[in-house]
């Protein structure tokens, strides 16, 4: 079980670097108001309503069983892969909404500050709105990691052996629900410590 859960963290990991990237190049896309960028905009707005509003454990099934069913020739069959893709497809449309939602909490005197001291609209963007958007948001984020941290485990209905998995075999085996317990309190070493976590950096931005 406790491989099982090392793939799990393996996974959650990968996901969450994918996630922190992603949506933040899918909130600067949107947040733009260059008219050229208008396409990629359009993109990127279908792309946050789509797979915000599907349920990630739907998502997980249809890339999961949908990307092997169709037998294309250089696409990824690893379940691992397929169902971290799914993830993090998902979660980078959540995390694109917090960024977004963090670049707009800056105040417009920022930018208007920056321009004002020789900055282009792309270092004012990096040197100044960003740093204090990414702080900001910093305990949502945190926030979201903790739930991507849970639904790692909804890649166990594809077929990988991850610690929900095992703890399923051996639970219909024995008909013994510890393992389930055992891999509930796994999960918990992880996402409480991130719970705590979120709570200071909370009340840190409270006090500020």
């Amino acid at each position: 079980m406790l491989d099982g859960f090392w793939l799990d963290v393996k996974l959650f990991m990968a996901v969450e670097a994918a996630v922190l990237v992603a949506g933040l190049v899918v909130a600067l896309v949107r947040h733009s108001r260059a008219p050229a960028l208008f396409p990629l905009r359009l993109l990127a707005t279908v792309y946050v309503d789509v797979f915000r509003g599907i349920p990630t454990i739907l998502l997980v099934y249809l890339i999961g069983f949908g990307v092997p069913a169709l037998r294309l020739s250089g696409l990824p069959t690893d379940p691992v892969v397929l169902g971290g893709i799914a993830l993090g497809l998902s979660y980078g449309a959540y995390v694109a909404e917090v960024y977004r939602a963090g670049i707009r909490s800056v105040h417009r005197g920022q930018r208007d500050a920056a321009l004002a001291l020789g900055l282009t609209e792309a270092q004012a963007m990096r040197h100044v709105i960003l740093p204090q958007a990414v702080r900001r948001v910093a305990p949502p984020l945190l926030n979201d990691f903790v739930a991507l941290q849970k639904d790692v485990a909804l890649i166990s209905i594809l077929g990988p052996a991850e610690a929900f998995r095992i703890a399923q075999v051996i639970q219909g085996q024995t008909f013994n629900y510890t393992p389930l317990i055992a891999a509930a309190l796994l999960y918990l070493l992880v996402t409480v410590p991130l719970a705590r976590l979120v709570d200071r950096m909370g009340g840190a931005e409270g006090v500020r």
